[in-house]
């Protein structure tokens, strides 16, 4: 079985740098790649405090922080271990091959869209 298979390129291993969060889009799917210690990570790009985007925020030690309230998530659980953030934000199958990331996303990813984007409000 190819170790592709159900994985979708996302981007090139060097362009998430150790310590670096980057935005990604999979499809129509926002999502926030991270690396730390060498490990890649792939999260919703939403915080489910009040949806800033993660990956404005830092890889740190202790997880994704967030940089609007400073809530941080578990990169492997995506448990809120920081609070004011008390729901855990998804976490994506990810794996590196042949100098690319790669992104699994199950079917309903597409639901992991921001609340305040999805009411239909516009102003």
């Amino acid at each position: 079985m190819d170790q592709r298979d159900d994985y979708q390129r996302v981007a090139r291993s060097g362009q998430v740098p150790d310590g670096i969060v980057r935005r990604f889009y999979v499809g129509e799917v926002e999502i926030a790649v991270a690396r730390w210690d060498g490990r890649v990570h792939a999260m919703s790009n939403y915080c489910t405090h009040l949806d800033c985007l993660l990956s404005s925020g830092h890889a740190t030690e202790d997880g994704l922080l967030c940089s609007c309230h400073g809530s941080v998530f578990d990169y492997e659980s995506g448990e809120p271990i920081q609070p004011p953030a008390t729901r855990p934000i998804r976490v994506y199958a990810v794996r590196e091959v042949d100098g690319e990331i790669l992104v699994r996303l199950p079917p309903d990813a597409t639901d992991d869209r921001p609340r305040r984007r999805q009411t239909g409000v516009t102003g």
